[in-house]
């Protein structure tokens, strides 16, 4: 079996203007903000904090139970400013073919996870519950958009 080491440097000393930083949030794109909110707020349980529409535009923030503070926006193709025709239809070629987000999740019980989104029908699975060299047990799907979740928790005795 193939050992992972990993050589970690002393840490740099905590600058006070730094101490406080936290990731506060993180992005997904979306094609249809409904299905993504039932995907995010009925079958992970996550909470709605934020359902903005400007114009053409919607985007949602959603926050895991665990974790009130963090948010993950979920928004439009396209709403970056100054994205272009060009830019949006990139962007939706990826988002179909699952390559634009993703967003790794940890969880006490991934087996009992996966049978829960598995029983949703709303996911497309992607890798059963599995034991990794690294350390965890984990999971993979893609939300209704395409974006892949992992979703994990630490093996037993690692």
């Amino acid at each position: 079996m193939e050992t992972n080491t990993t050589t970690q440097a002393a840490p740099a000393a905590v600058h006070p203007s730094t101490a406080s930083l936290a990731v506060a949030n993180c992005f997904l794109v979306v094609d249809d903000h409904d299905k993504a909110l039932e995907f995010y707020r009925d079958v992970l349980g996550f909470t709605v904090t934020n359902d903005v529409t400007q114009g053409d535009y919607r985007w949602l923030s959603v926050s895991p139970p665990a974790q009130p503070e963090l948010e993950v926006v979920i928004q439009s193709v396209g709403i970056y400013p100054g994205s272009s025709d060009d830019d949006r239809a990139a962007m939706d070629t990826l988002l179909a073919k699952g390559l634009m987000s993703s967003l790794i999740l940890r969880v006490d019980d991934v087996d009992a996870l996966f049978e829960h989104v598995a029983a949703s029908g709303v996911a497309e699975i992607l890798q059963e519950p599995a034991d990794q060299f690294y350390g965890v047990r984990d999971c993979a799907f893609r939300d209704p958009a395409g974006n892949m979740i992992r979703v994990k928790s630490p093996l037993k005795g690692a």
